[in-house]
């Protein structure tokens, strides 16, 4: 079983707004797997084959949660790293939808649902992150 992110103490970086505030800003197929937890279609997304240099941000509230450096081709439709930033940028918890257990990840900040962890990655940490690119917003680097 996947190690539980820790607890963080970011309460003054706790990010809330009201599900209006949230379907102004984001897309309704970002809404959907943002903020109800969906998921895309796998090789569908934005990001699942991109090979450009970077940060991926929060899609609703920006914060830096994965580089380019730790993202990698896991074959499974959806844009994989094998570590976050840091470890407070994601919280996760278990999600038993769909019958079976998996570990959800969501933004720590604002707990925009942002995929799922398994492991099944490389090393040097053996986990695969598997994100929803309109979970995602990447800054290239210049």
């Amino acid at each position: 079983m996947i190690e539980q992110i820790g607890e963080i103490n970011l309460q003054d970086k706790k990010i809330e707004k009201s599900d209006d505030e949230w379907k102004e800003m984001l897309t309704p197929e970002q809404y959907a797997i943002c903020r109800e937890k969906g998921t895309e279609p796998a090789f569908s997304g934005e990001y699942h084959d991109s090979k450009e240099s970077g940060m991926y941000r929060c899609r609703c509230c920006g914060e830096p949660l994965f580089t380019s450096e730790t993202k990698y081709d896991s074959g499974s439709g959806w844009p994989s790293f094998y570590q976050p930033l840091k470890d407070d940028a994601i919280k996760s918890e278990s999600d038993r939808s769909l019958g079976m257990v998996r570990t959800e990840v969501m933004c720590n900040a604002c707990e925009s649902h942002l995929g799922h962890v398994f492991e099944d990655g490389p090393q040097p940490t053996g986990l695969r992150y598997c994100i929803n690119s309109a979970s995602l917003k990447l800054d290239k680097e210049d």
